[in-house]
């Protein structure tokens, strides 16, 4: 750990001065304690860096929490092995029934609703604080429920260390969600603005207690990050079922994590109830389970919180981007794409050049600096890998 200052706590070895001095901005904020805590993966973000724990006090910054509300993951080990992967074989088909099943790509949704266990989250959703919200900013959401996106996003089948079948997924809470976050830091710089507040970064524009405004962005942010949560949920039922069809039979869920990244709780720390914003983190108090997921093609990990008191009870979210997406496709090459991805059956395309792994910090020495925030369960290589454009 690095104490790059009193408001500012360091776990990444791999760092690069846009990335702090984003950081040292967003922990100057008058309302943070005890300090900011960046986790291995930092990189630059919105307003805020991306792989940041930020305690707050009577505040809130919606672009500190991101646009993506709730975005996160879900692994379930199911009753497959590689010997039933490779005696069963056809990954290319297991992968084009995953894509039928689950809308892909940036404003692709689901044409109806259908589904028993669909309509129920629906119903569950519509009965929460928030709901109104939705609807009126984007009364689509029904159809988005179960969708992935794209980008970072992805759906994987992997492997782990004993040769076991997982499932794993990377969703959030799509447009719905991006809309919500949007309007209210809208109103988050509209306040700062009348009130002459002088910000280091526009998008550090926040909301304090007491404010109606400040309640309103709580209950659209936890109505958004519950609708993330069951998308994975809707998503992940979706693929078992894709993989029962490809199996040809019913195939049992063993074991099951679930764990947001882009969130608000409140939480208690060093003596205060703070509003604590995980931006690109995962909780990592003791014994809480979580999923680290490496860049396309490499390892991911599922692992356990250590509960390191000093790193707020957090860790990394992912491996971090070291290139820019308009970078990435600048520097790399298909022809790299397709030896980075050798052996994994995925949809090739020059789509996914700014996706490929060297774009990101190495998840390996992500891990090596996140020893003493989590311990490792289970590393996964995957074999299936589906995205959207």
């Amino acid at each position: 750990m690095d104490e790059i200052s009193a408001s500012l706590k360091s776990w990444a070895s791999i760092l690069d001065p846009a990335t702090r001095q984003q950081a040292e901005r967003t922990a100057s904020m008058p309302f943070i304690y005890p300090y900011l805590a960046l986790m291995p993966d930092a990189h630059l973000g919105k307003g805020a860096t991306v792989g940041s724990v930020i305690p707050t006090v009577g505040a809130i910054m919606p672009a500190a929490v991101g646009v993506d509300i709730g975005c996160g993951m879900h692994a379930v080990r199911v009753a497959l092995t590689a010997r039933d992967v490779r005696r069963r074989g056809g990954l290319g088909r297991l992968r084009e029934l995953i894509e039928r099943r689950v809308p892909l790509s940036a404003g692709r949704y689901n044409k109806q609703i259908t589904g028993d266990q669909t309509r129920a989250r629906i119903t569950e959703l519509e009965n929460l604080a928030g709901a109104d919200s939705a609807e009126g900013i984007a009364p689509n959401w029904r159809l988005q429920l179960g969708s992935l996106g794209s980008g970072n996003h992805f759906i994987e089948v992997s492997l782990d260390e004993q040769d076991r079948v997982w499932l794993f997924l990377h969703s959030g809470s799509r447009g719905v969600g991006n809309k919500l976050a949007t309007r209210h830091i809208v109103i988050a710089q509209r306040r700062c603005a009348d009130r002459r507040i002088t910000l280091p970064d526009r998008d550090l524009a926040y909301l304090e207690e007491g404010d109606p405004a400040f309640d309103d962005y709580i209950r659209d942010l936890r109505w958004a990050q519950h609708f993330a949560l069951l998308n994975r949920q809707e998503m992940m039922d979706r693929v078992i079922d894709a993989v029962c069809a490809w199996y040809a039979d019913d195939v049992a869920q063993l074991e099951s994590v679930q764990c947001h990244h882009n969130y608000t709780a409140r939480e208690q720390h060093y003596g205060a109830d703070v509003w604590l914003s995980r931006k690109g983190a995962i909780d990592a108090h003791g014994g809480v389970p979580g999923l680290v997921p490496g860049s396309m093609g490499t390892r991911s990990y599922v692992v356990v919180g250590r509960g390191n008191e000093v790193a707020l009870y957090s860790s990394p979210h992912g491996a971090g981007r070291e290139y820019s997406r308009t970078a990435a496709r600048k520097r790399f090459t298909r022809a790299e794409l397709d030896a980075a991805m050798d052996g994994i059956e995925w949809r090739r395309t020059n789509a996914f050049l700014d996706e490929i792994p060297a774009a990101y910090k190495p998840i390996d020495q992500v891990m090596r600096d996140s020893a003493d925030l989590v311990e490792i369960r289970h590393t996964l290589r995957q074999i299936v890998n589906v995205k959207g454009d």
